[in-house]
């Protein structure tokens, strides 16, 4: 029996050898190479580091990995990483008409330049099209120029996009039942609609964790955020809670934050002008994070008020460490989990009273954190663990 092939597409992806726990390349390990040749099409640019990448020598792996040329970008919300995504789905467009058909097309969204460009592709030579939904655009642009009816105007194209797009998918995957709906408004065709979170390999975290967790001889109490440093996301909103607590002769809390971001600089500055103790650690390697991750107490999850955000990698990695959350989403599936394990608490957004206030509970109670950790724990063995879930992927896949 003659393989069948698999393409998949990420523009966004890391590679293998980068530093990272990426979706598609632990998708594309899931699937049996015996029935399928498979190809990961993604950009010279790296997204995460801003910079292009190096040509590949040699590649080991059982599957190919092609680097579609893509000018790149400084910054996140820029009119240059619009055209950047521009040329790379024309870039992508003539790849992929001077090369063989393949059978199946499996194609992280966004980008909505070369998602529309590959379903488009996919109708015209009635080739499978699968979407894997990472985050809504142009609902998350939303939060950095929100400005009522012109933002609607000026975002329409993109909406038009985005809806042409789910409309043309065979089969729809998403991080949450929430994006997976959302596409499903535009798309009454479809065979089969999956929500799969992000998650991370348990087993690999726990190897990490093993190898990198930092045991500390002090009174210290530390709240961790990791991810973004950006407009998705109320750093300065813990801070502020955290400073209330400092008012009341809590000292000895610390805020550790790891990641980086366009917004970084104007949060340390806060942070300063605040008095509030806080490291910023940079990006890390994802062990070294993991490590430090599993050290703290609790965990945030301050996302700003109306941001589009569904279930997002760092809430996955709070569980894997077994850390309660208080969390500020709006998301209502992120929500209910919160609830429905008792993993922590929601709070109403932008209520630094409340923040505080949660925060001086499970500082105070370190009985109250274990079993809210545990349950995060169970959370993650249930929900998040690619070994389980990413199984759902491989058979829509296959099958």
């Amino acid at each position: 029996m003659s393989k069948k092939k698999l393409v998949v597409i990420a523009n966004f992806t890391k590679l293998p050898w980068e530093n990272g726990n990426s979706r598609f390349p632990y998708i594309i390990n899931q699937i049996d190479k015996e029935k399928f040749d498979v190809e990961l099409i993604t950009s010279t640019f790296s997204h995460g580091e801003k910079k292009q990448r190096e040509p590949i020598k040699k590649n080991d792996l059982d599957y190919k990995i092609t680097l579609i040329d893509e000018p790149g970008y400084k910054k996140n919300v820029s009119l240059r990483r619009f055209y950047s995504h521009s040329i790379f789905a024309k870039n992508v467009k003539k790849y992929l008409e001077k090369n063989d058909k393949p059978d199946i097309i499996y194609c992280s969204v966004p980008s909505l330049d070369v998602a529309k460009v590959a379903g488009m592709y996919a109708k015209k030579n009635n080739i499978r099209f699968i979407i894997d939904i990472q985050d809504l655009w142009p609902e998350a642009f939303k939060m950095v120029f929100n400005v009522p009816i012109i933002s609607d105007i000026i975002f329409f194209p993109m909406v038009k996009k985005a809806n042409k797009i789910y409309s043309l998918a065979n089969d729809i995957v998403a991080v949450s039942s929430t994006y997976a709906d959302r596409a499903g408004k535009n798309n009454k065709k479809y065979k089969n609609k999956l929500s799969v979170f992000l998650g991370t390999d348990l087993e690999y975290f726990d190897k990490c964790k093993e190898k990198h967790k930092i045991t500390y001889n002090d009174d210290v109490f530390r709240v961790v955020y990791i991810g973004t440093l950006g407009h998705s996301y109320n750093i300065k909103c813990v801070i502020d809670s955290i400073k209330i607590l400092k008012e009341k002769q809590i000292n000895n809390i610390l805020f550790v934050i790891m990641g980086d971001g366009p917004l970084k600089y104007e949060f340390e500055k806060y942070a300063k002008d605040q008095e509030v103790t806080v490291e910023f650690t940079g990006r890390l390697n994802y062990e070294e994070m993991v490590g430090r991750l599993s050290s703290c107490d609790i965990a945030v999850n301050p996302i700003t008020k109306g941001a589009a955000q569904s279930i997002i990698n760092k809430v996955g990695d709070y569980a894997a460490a077994g850390l309660p959350v208080v969390s500020t989403q709006e998301c209502i599936e992120y929500r209910k989990l919160v609830e429905d394990y008792m993993i922590g608490y929601n709070i109403e957004n932008q209520d630094i009273n409340d923040m505080a206030n949660k925060i001086e509970m499970l500082y105070n109670d370190k009985n109250l954190r274990d079993r809210l950790g545990a349950n995060n724990r169970k959370l993650a063995e249930e929900k998040f663990d690619r070994n389980k879930t990413y199984i759902e992927i491989k058979k829509l896949i296959e099958n």
